[in-house]
Formats: structure tokens, C-alpha cells, sequence
């Protein structure tokens, strides 16, 4: 297979590479993380006119009309930089669920402030009783008395952006379906509480309690948005394993670095065979996980369902285990100075291990796989 990249696709990746690289260090992300917000409007007017924020928008809505290899290039050149800005959440995710899913002229009005960072949407979709499961939904979505509206109930949990979204994309079990509904910030019975995650990033538990609205904030058609929210979270988990696989080559690079440096026994320890022989399967794993990462890309739009689902499920196993195999070899070839906040690599270990537990974490995908891969296998006996 092919995995040459075009001109424009590496004009992209360099791109996105020189912005990180050149107004994202790491001391200006400290700097970011320690405001308030914990996230910098200057960097997301950046990734706006650098045109990052339009990658998969249609061209003819003012976008570039990018796919999942572009985003898959993007992502793996932010990961290292460790952006706190929501970029997979808003600019990926929320974005390709509005693409695909919203009706006209909704659509067309979203899309264009999407595309130049005027506004910020967040999918809150995950509950706390679904532990990674998309088809879990408890949240309520009832007629108003009068029926000219609808009332919404229950809590979301661990809704990374959602303080820094101008509106929640919540869904709702409405009749025998779920639908989606547009909450902006501010809506009455609407609760945020906005806390740091492990990673740096910022997520909130949001509680909707009789929050009502008007038939119009409904997002596309009535019942049909579980299978839309699953397709565009199915976007993200492939863009997040770019992003991993960014941050693994990072890690494995100044793990590699450390270990010609460090000097012990009058030698680098870089030439203990035993050391090597662990850089050799980080360098192993790094290489499996680009391999599944790139699957990932081309499959994560498939409409074939059970077929998505199955390449993305092992997808995130390979990727999930070797975050965790990565992240935790290279905090123990530095020693007790790799879990120190002075070293990106205690950073990029936090983050890969929270991206190991994100769109469900590895065992979940395995028992999902299996499943998958059973039926399959029924079908075509």
C-alpha cells in the first residue's frame, strides 16, 4: 500500500509543524494553562487563519474540504505541542457531525463560523454510566406542555471544551430514538463544573436539569442522531491516534536522545545492550501504532458500520497499548527525573495515557472487536 503523501498534504503537515514549533513551546503552553480559561483565544484565531479550523469543511461553505488523511497529518504534528485549545473536540468532531448531520440553512451558518473560529461547539454525548459505550444514553428529552418545545434532563461526564463551547450539541433520548439538541451557554438549567484533567486539558461534568428550548434548537432529523454522533466520534478516535502517534514519536526521540547523554560507569547507558533491547520495541510498538493510525484515516468514514467499527476498534487497541508501553518505558529510561513537570516527557506520559482511556479504552475495543469479528465470521459461513 501507499502511504506517500501529496505536495499539498506535506505543504499541510509543514505548516501546521512551523505554527506549533514557533508559537505553541511548551513555556507558552504553561502560561496558557495557568489563565483561567486554560485555553488561548490567540492561538484559536491562529489555527484559524492558518486554516486548520476549515480542514473538513466543504469547500463550497467556505472550507477546504479536506478528509481524514489531511486531519490524521494535522493532528500528528499538534500532538507533540500538546494543544489545550479544542481543536479535536470542536474543529474535528463537532464540526463533522454538523457537516454530515445538520439540515440546510442550519448547516451552512454553522459550518462558516466553525471554519473561522467565530464559534466554538463541543458534542456532549458521553455519560458516566456508558464507561466509553456510544450507545448508552440516559439523558431525557421531553415535549413541553404547550408542544412547542422540548425539555431536557440528565448529565454528561468528562465533556472536554465544554466551558470554552458557545453551545453543547447534547443528545437525548427522545421516543424510541436519540436526538440531538443544540444548549447554548447560559441556557437555564443548564450546570457546568469545569475542572483540569490529568493531561492538562480542561473537561466538565454537565448536568441539564429541566432545561428547555425551542423546537428549532433541535439538530438534524428526530431519533436518527445516535448512529451521526458515532460516525463523527468515529472521526475523532482516528484523528486522536495521529495525535498519539505525534506524541510517540516525540517521546521516543528524547528518550533515545537521553540515553546517548546520560552517563553512567563512565559510558553513555545508551550502550547497555539491555537498554537498547527496550528502545527496540518502543521503536516496534511507535511503528505498529503509525501502521493502525493510518488504517484508522482510511476507514473512519466508512458507511459500512460493523466494518468501521472493527478496523477502528483494533485501531485502538494497537494505539491504546502502545501509549501505554511508550509512556511508561520512557519515564522509566530517564529515571526519577521522568515523572518531574521540568520535562515534556512527564507531559507527553499523561497525555498518551489519557488518550489510552478516551473513545473507550483498549479492553473495551478488544471485547468490541471480538464481538465484531464473531459476526462476521457467522455471516460469511
Amino acid at each position: 500500500m501507499d502511504f506517500n503523501f501529496s505536495e499539498e498534504q506535506l505543504q499541510l503537515q509543514e505548516a501546521v509543524t512551523r505554527f506549533v514549533q514557533g508559537d505553541y513551546s511548551f513555556e507558552h503552553r504553561r502560561a496558557v494553562l495557568a489563565t483561567p480559561q486554560g485555553w488561548s483565544r490567540d492561538v484559536w484565531k491562529g489555527l484559524a487563519d492558518l486554516g486548520v479550523l476549515a480542514m473538513i469543511v466543504p469547500e463550497d461553505q467556505g472550507g477546504l474540504g479536506y478528509g481524514p488523511i489531511e486531519t490524521q497529518l494535522a493532528l500528528q504534528s499538534t500532538g507533540p505541542a500538546l494543544l489545550a485549545e479544542p481543536l479535536l473536540t470542536s474543529g474535528i468532531i463537532a464540526t463533522a457531525l454538523v457537516r454530515d448531520f445538520a439540515e440546510e440553512p442550519v448547516r451552512s451558518e454553522l459550518l462558516g463560523q466553525l471554519a473561522t473560529g467565530e464559534r466554538i461547539l463541543v458534542v456532549a454525548h458521553q455519560e458516566a454510566a456508558a464507561r466509553g459505550d456510544v450507545s448508552v444514553v440516559d439523558t431525557t428529552a421531553t415535549a413541553t406542555a404547550s408542544g412547542g418545545g422540548v425539555v431536557l434532563n440528565g448529565a454528561k461526564s468528562v465533556i472536554y471544551h465544554a466551558a470554552a463551547a458557545d453551545e453543547l450539541i447534547v443528545s437525548a433520548r427522545e421516543g424510541a430514538g436519540v436526538s440531538l439538541f443544540r444548549v447554548p451557554k447560559g441556557t437555564a438549567g443548564l450546570d457546568l463544573r469545569p475542572y483540569a484533567t490529568i493531561d492538562g486539558q480542561r473537561a466538565a461534568e454537565v448536568t441539564l436539569t429541566n432545561a428547555t428550548l425551542p423546537a428549532s434548537a433541535r439538530l438534524g432529523a428526530a431519533g436518527q442522531g445516535l448512529l451521526a454522533v458515532e460516525r463523527a466520534l468515529d472521526i475523532g478516535l482516528a484523528a486522536v491516534t495521529a495525535e498519539a502517534v505525534g506524541i510517540m514519536e516525540a517521546t521516543v526521540s528524547a528518550t533515545g536522545e537521553y540515553l546517548k547523554t546520560r552517563q553512567q560507569f563512565g559510558q553513555p547507558i545508551g550502550r547497555f545492550q539491555a537498554l537498547q533491547h527496550r528502545m527496540a520495541d518502543m521503536l516496534l510498538h511507535l511503528e505498529q501504532a503509525r501502521s493502525m493510525s493510518y488504517l484508522a484515516a482510511m476507514d473512519c468514514e466508512n458507511t459500512d458500520d460493523d466494518a468501521r467499527r472493527q478496523t477502528l476498534s483494533a485501531a485502538k487497541v494497537t494505539i491504546g497499548q502502545a501509549c501505554r508501553f511508550i509512556a511508561q518505558q520512557s519515564v522509566q529510561l530517564h529515571g526519577g527525573m521522568g515523572m518531574t513537570d521540568e520535562l515534556n516527557v512527564s507531559h507527553w506520559f499523561k497525555r498518551l495515557l489519557a488518550i489510552e482511556l478516551s473513545f473507550g479504552d483498549t479492553d473495551l475495543h478488544l471485547e468490541r472487536f471480538a464481538k465484531l469479528s464473531q459476526r462476521a465470521a457467522l455471516q460469511a459461513a
